[in-house]
């Protein structure tokens, strides 16, 4: 029988059609068989594959080598080419299931906000008290789960699954009263127009009014006395720090409304900052006016004021630090996606990222007798920086869950690392993306895996895809 060599110089010398379907008929059952493994039993798509990886044999056959064992680059360039076309086929599966996830999200338009505001109190009114607690905190207070948890003296864990709890209450109080909407909706609605920042100077004014009318039956001591004890100074610092630092809790659930308008708040906050100044400023003068005719006892008192005044005088001085800081976290910060559109660019951007990352695991564990990495900065090396800039994804947004030898994932498509946190989708669904080693073939290939919960109430729980798909030493 003539070998595969001379039978591949006759078809580059010859143009023998004659030799090249022999060779296509000797090797067809490898190629087909390949194929048909690395594209996990689709039949359709191993046809494509052996199609392609023969109109790859004819085009290159004269530039290989004249030694070449053929079957052994046919098995090579049919893993090759299988692996590059399962990951188009699975990005283009994603791309479908978000486009699918959209139309069902048109089908079902939330209620608007116009129509949940004005039934909003009454429905936290009809909650128990921890429940009403737990979702002034969250949503009215915008405090992360950790403040909340502290507030109610539990675990960050138990706040969270209370106020999960509480607001699918408040979503079937509302629903009883003809708004239906899903509770991540509700959230979102609650995250983003709940609150309305008071008008400029209203706490000045109001702070003022009040104190004038404790005073009404007391002296002008008594009223400063009553305003240092009030703590006036840790009210202007709350100010501060709410509008400098606040961004930097949560990146889901409250970037979007925290960072809506980020420089009028500062400058209102500013604005209260300088009329809460000239008023700790009268209030000095007050203290030097009654030094006078005060007694030894009261002297001390207003002594003792007029040093918080001057503490607090200094402490202002903070607000440009606090301002840089908010522009620094809104660079950080990236507004939840809102769109169809900008659904689909994050999880391809993401999974673009998490495809280079598995190709520098891999990388690494052949440098490393097949060990993959403990961590992302051991894999950087083999990691293109251009794809940092090109997607926006940092790797302090992921997790490793496998730390182990690429041996023992042979034959599993097994999970390597994920997403530290699941997202909430916009149609009311979850959404995480993992890096997967696919090993079926014998032959270590990265990949990304996005997955979308399938029931809308399933709160990001992925347990049963991670069991299933888990690294022998992360398998429960």
């Amino acid at each position: 029988m003539t070998d595969d060599g001379q039978l591949l110089r006759r078809y580059t010398d010859e143009r023998s059609e004659e030799a090249f379907g022999a060779l296509v008929v000797r090797h067809i059952d490898l190629v087909y068989s390949s194929a048909l493994r690395v594209a996990g039993g689709d039949r359709h798509l191993a046809e494509d594959i052996t199609q392609v990886v023969f109109l790859d044999l004819a085009r290159k056959a004269p530039r290989l080598p004249r030694h070449v064992l053929l079957a052994g680059w046919l098995h090579r360039h049919t893993c090759y080419t299988a692996a590059k076309a399962v990951r188009t086929e699975r990005r283009r599966r994603t791309r479908e299931q978000i486009a699918m996830e959209m139309r069902a999200l048109d089908d079902n338009t939330e209620p608007t906000w116009e129509q949940i505001a004005p039934l909003l109190d009454q429905g936290l009114n009809q909650l128990s008290a921890s429940d009403r607690d737990a979702l002034v905190l969250r949503f009215l207070k915008r405090q992360d789960l950790r403040a909340v948890g502290a507030a109610l003296g539990i675990s960050e864990d138990a706040a969270q699954k209370r106020v999960s709890r509480a607001l699918e209450k408040l979503r079937s109080v509302l629903s009883r009263r003809g708004v239906t909407l899903t509770a991540t909706a509700l959230a979102t609605a609650m995250t983003a127009e709940a609150v309305t920042a008071a008008p400029a100077g209203l706490a000045v004014s109001v702070t003022a009014a009040s104190l004038a009318g404790a005073a009404g039956t007391g002296t002008a001591l008594t009223l400063l006395k009553f305003m240092a004890n009030t703590k006036l100074k840790t009210g202007l610092i709350g100010a501060v720090v709410i509008a400098g630092v606040t961004t930097s809790s949560v990146i889901y659930q409250q970037a979007q409304a925290r960072l809506r308008e980020p420089d009028d708040a500062l400058r209102q906050r500013a604005d209260q900052l300088a009329k809460l100044r000239a008023d700790n400023e009268r209030l000095s003068n007050l203290a030097a006016q009654a030094s006078g005719s005060a007694a030894n006892g009261q002297l001390d008192e207003l002594l003792k004021l007029r040093a918080e005044a001057e503490s607090l005088r200094a402490q202002t001085k903070d607000l440009a630090k606090l301002q840089e800081e908010n522009r620094r976290l809104q660079q950080r910060v990236s507004p939840e996606p809102q769109t169809p559109l900008q659904v689909s660019e994050m999880v391809w951007a993401k999974q673009e990222c998490v495809e280079a990352w598995m190709r520098a695991f891999i990388a690494y564990a052949k440098q490393n007798q097949g060990q993959l990495p403990t961590s992302f900065e051991q894999a950087e090396p083999f990691w293109p920086k251009e794809i940092r800039k090109r997607t926006g994804v940092a790797s302090d947004q992921f997790e490793i869950l496998y730390h182990g030898s690429l041996d023992a994932l042979t034959n599993r498509y097994a999970i390597v690392f994920r997403e530290r946190k699941p997202w909430p989708h916009v149609t009311g669904k979850w959404g995480r993306i993992y890096g997967m080693a696919d090993c079926r073939d014998g032959t270590a290939i990265g990949g990304a895996q996005y997955c979308s919960s399938s029931d809308k109430t399933a709160n990001g729980n992925f347990d049963a895809f991670e069991r299933e798909a888990a690294a022998p030493s992360t398998a429960q």
